[in-house]
């Protein structure tokens, strides 16, 4: 049987408002490069609270959305219907994705992999529901190269988790995308002061 899923609706309910900053600066040419850029039928895994679809464009012929949370669900659903765009919204966890086999060109993923339990199993997923050569665009956190940092980031998660939704700053995210059998990933950190602790890229199967 299935675990339940978490719900973090205070976090939900704060979350563009937290982010207001971000998603006017490094974030805006963030989603305006790797959502804008998705092509043919795509997946956006943990869509949030909808904060991608504004940039989804014409080359994206069909948009379909996974959230597990539900108060994030349902204001992506309203996001949606805000924008006027069509997009299937579904309640599923990146773990879990409710699609068959190589059925989408891309998958689209933006701060999620921090959040979800098991990345690892995630990624797989990804690879599963992508088409021969579907790209899988992603922009996400990074753990800290130097051994500071990373005892900072360490440190700060037990805490974190419980104030930013399950976010673990801590994961090697990167080093599990690589590591997740694509043919080819290429990705580049992003300069975000005043830590960068971003990076952005594309894996394609």
């Amino acid at each position: 049987m299935d675990e339940p899923q978490v719900a973090h609706p205070w976090f939900a309910a704060v979350y563009d408002r937290l982010n207001t900053a971000m998603e006017r600066g490094f974030m805006r040419e963030v989603r305006e490069d790797l959502v804008g850029s998705a092509r043919g039928r795509v997946l956006e895994i943990g869509c949030g609270t909808g904060a991608s679809f504004a940039y989804y464009r014409d080359g994206a012929t069909e948009v379909v959305a996974t959230e597990p949370d539900p108060n994030m669900l349902e204001r992506a659903t309203r996001r949606a219907a805000e924008i006027g765009r069509s997009i299937d919204i579904r309640q599923a966890p990146a773990e879990a994705l409710p699609f068959p086999d190589g059925s989408f060109d891309t998958v689209v993923s933006t701060l999620v992999l921090c959040t979800v339990r098991d990345p690892t199993k995630a990624l797989s997923e990804v690879r599963r529901v992508l088409r021969a050569g579907g790209e899988f665009r992603f922009c996400e956190h990074v753990r800290a190269k130097n051994a500071v940092g990373a005892l900072v980031q360490d440190v700060i998660t037990p805490l974190w988790r419980l104030l930013a939704g399950g976010c673990h700053p801590n994961r090697d995210i990167l080093g599990l995308i690589r590591g997740a059998g694509f043919a080819a990933v290429r990705f580049h950190h992003l300069e975000c002061p005043p830590i960068p602790v971003f990076f952005k890229g594309v894996a394609v199967t």
